[in-house]
Formats: C-alpha cells, sequence, structure tokens
C-alpha cells in the first residue's frame, strides 16, 4: 500500500499545490489590477501564471522524486528530464516577466507623452530590447541544459581552452549575422528610422512594419512587404519622410497649351483644396515652371499633415483640375499643330503643297532651260 500511496501522494501533491498556488497569484494580480487600472504592469504578468505552474510542479517533483521511488531503475532518466523541464520553464518565466515589464513601460511612456515621433522611437528600443533579453535568456537557459549532462562537463574544459581559436573562427563566419546585430542596435539607439516611419527604398514607398535585431521589413502602400538587413539602413541612402516632422509639401505638374488660363487656375486650385479633407490649409501655389516649343509646364505646390495625406491631395488636385479644364478650357490641353508653317520671304512653294527650297532655283551657267513639254513625243 504504501508503494501505492506514496507516488500518488508526491505526484497529486505536487499538482494541487500548483493549480492552488497559480490561482492564488491570479487571483491577487487580477485584484491588484482593478484597483490600480492606470498601472498595465499588473494584468501583463497574469500571462506568467502557466510558466510559473511549470516551474513549481517541475520543482517540486524534482525535489520529491527520491521519496516517490517511481520507477527507481529509470530514477537517473526522469531526474534529468525534470531538471530540463525545471530549466526551460524557469526561462519561459523569465522571458513573461521581462516582456511584461517592458511592455509596461512603453504603455505608461505612450500614454503621458503626445509626440508620436518620440513614442515609434521608444516603441522600436523596447522592442529591440525585448529581442535581445529573450536571446540572452534563451541562450543562457540551453546552455545550462548542456552543462547537466556529464559528457558536457567534461569537453567544457577543451572548449575553454580553445576559445580564442573558435572565436576568431566564429566571428569569420558570422560576420555578416554580426554586422546585421550590430547595425540593429545602432538603429534602436541612433534614431535613424523607426516602427511606423514613412520611407522611401529603392524608389518603393513604404511604412516601416517590424524591425528586429538582423532585418527589417517595409510595407508599401499595396500590401507588399520588403525584408531588408538592417545593415542596408546604416551603409545606403533612404528617405525618411517622418523624421524631423511629418508634415508634408507635394507637387502636382500639368503640360498644357501656351493659352491655358494660368489665373483662373490658381482660383480653381484655391477651391479645389478648400472642398478637400486632407489640405491642412498651410500653403498652396500654381506656377509655370517650364515651358517647351509646343507645351508649358504648369507646377500646383499642396501641403499636407503627412504622406497619407498628401498623397490624397495630390490625387484630387489632379483629377479635378483636369476634368475642369476639360469641360471649360479644352483649348488649354496640350495638342498637335497640323497647320502650314509660316514661310519667310522669298521661299517658294512646292507643287505638292510642301515647302520647297529657301531660295529661287537658278539655271546653271552656260546651260538654257527649256520650257517642259506638255505632250509626247
Amino acid at each position: 500500500m504504501e508503494n501505492v500511496l506514496r507516488p500518488l501522494i508526491v505526484i497529486g501533491g505536487s499538482l494541487v499545490v500548483t493549480l492552488l498556488v497559480g490561482w492564488l497569484v491570479d487571483l491577487l494580480l487580477r485584484r491588484a489590477d482593478q484597483r490600480h487600472p492606470q498601472v498595465p504592469l499588473w494584468g501583463l504578468l497574469r500571462r506568467c501564471r502557466l510558466p510559473l505552474q511549470f516551474v513549481l510542479c517541475a520543482a517540486m517533483l524534482r525535489g520529491l522524486y527520491d521519496q516517490a521511488h517511481i520507477a527507481p531503475e529509470h530514477s537517473a532518466g526522469i531526474g534529468q528530464t525534470l531538471t530540463l523541464v525545471l530549466i526551460g520553464s524557469a526561462a519561459w518565466l523569465m522571458v513573461r516577466i521581462a516582456t511584461a515589464i517592458v511592455e509596461s513601460s512603453y504603455s505608461r511612456y505612450a500614454h503621458a507623452h503626445r509626440d508620436p515621433a518620440r513614442v515609434r522611437r521608444v516603441r522600436t528600443q523596447v522592442t529591440l530590447i525585448q529581442r535581445v533579453v529573450s536571446a540572452v535568456v534563451g541562450v543562457v537557459a540551453v546552455a545550462a541544459m548542456l552543462l547537466t549532462f556529464p559528457a558536457m562537463r567534461a569537453a567544457g574544459a577543451s572548449l575553454l581552452a580553445s576559445a580564442g581559436i573558435l572565436g576568431i573562427v566564429a566571428g569569420v563566419a558570422a560576420q555578416s549575422t554580426l554586422s546585421n546585430m550590430f547595425a540593429g542596435l545602432q538603429i534602436a539607439f541612433g534614431d535613424m528610422v523607426r516602427l511606423g516611419d514613412t520611407v522611401v527604398v529603392n524608389g518603393e514607398w513604404g511604412t516601416v512594419d517590424e524591425i528586429t535585431l538582423t532585418f527589417l521589413t517595409v510595407r508599401t502602400w499595396d500590401e507588399r512587404r520588403f525584408t531588408m538587413p538592417v545593415s542596408y539602413f546604416t551603409s545606403q541612402p533612404f528617405e525618411n519622410w517622418s523624421r524631423g516632422g511629418v508634415q508634408m509639401t507635394g507637387t502636382v505638374f500639368f503640360h498644357l497649351d501656351h493659352s491655358a488660363p494660368v489665373e483662373e487656375m490658381r482660383d480653381k486650385l484655391r477651391d479645389i483644396l478648400r472642398e478637400c479633407p486632407a489640405w491642412d490649409g498651410r500653403d498652396y501655389g500654381l506656377a509655370v515652371t517650364d515651358s517647351t516649343p509646343s507645351t508649358m509646364e504648369v507646377r500646383a505646390l499642396v501641403t499636407a499633415k503627412d504622406a497619407d495625406d498628401v498623397w490624397t491631395v495630390r490625387v484630387t488636385v489632379r483629377e479635378q483640375m483636369l476634368r475642369w479644364l476639360t469641360v471649360h478650357h479644352p483649348y488649354a490641353l496640350p495638342r498637335v499643330n497640323t497647320a502650314d508653317a509660316i514661310l519667310p520671304p522669298g521661299s517658294i512653294t512646292h507643287p505638292n503643297g510642301g515647302a520647297d527650297a529657301h531660295r529661287p532655283r537658278a539655271a546653271p551657267r552656260g546651260r538654257v532651260v527649256e520650257p517642259p513639254r506638255t505632250g509626247r513625243g
């Protein structure tokens, strides 16, 4: 009977204590969250309930396993397995706690500051810090698991003796990976690019959607994703439309006939912008910026509060201005001139209707020009 009750008491007691402690911790965190709703940390720490229960259960089973007398012939293997589970669950719990603290800090900072640029910068930094902490905890946990094996402990001395050579080899082999990792840290704390920034890379306009230690993802306006190494943004030029402010100035070009009514176009541009909700009201303008023998170039200048709105204003102005010109001033649209050219004085006209040489033809010296024959033979 003792051989049956002892394992049941050990295993059942461990499970009951684990469930009871998990329920009690969750209850306390829920009450703290209700009393202090302005502090999101308590609500985020409730995510740690499951890894906490794993840690408690694995620790109790590992400590009381020798008293249970379960499968004594496999005690070494079962004890090793429980140790690995305890290390893994402890690393899982540490990552959850670190994530809760980082997210709580970012949430409080975002509510206290209204500057979108600073909030995006802090968000980028805390995201990368969270990834670094998770990577470090994972590496330490794996190393601790390996050190629980006697063979790995015996090989530790030889590995430490050749650490210098291994470090050089690893540094050469992982040169690109290490450069990307350092570039990711430089982006996070150098404030070069942040999550949510509007950038132009290789002629593609998009928004920074994700930043990790090794790569960066840009989401374009048509929902495509460009994944690029972070080292690109530290070594290549790119446009960041969100740096220093999100307000933007856009241009719309029209190629029109020289007779286009420029003054009336200025008035029409003002009317179009007044009815466009995306225009921020800061500035506008219309001017002739270039001319060719057949057309002239007219540039409309508009402003908006960000890149999305400036795009909306540009397409609205282009569409409504062309429609207005087509209906009220169709002569202003570019056209191909098919009229006969005005010839200079003294030129003759070719019988077929085209312009001939600019001078009358003279007969060669010493020859007589006969009149053309009108009949045959």
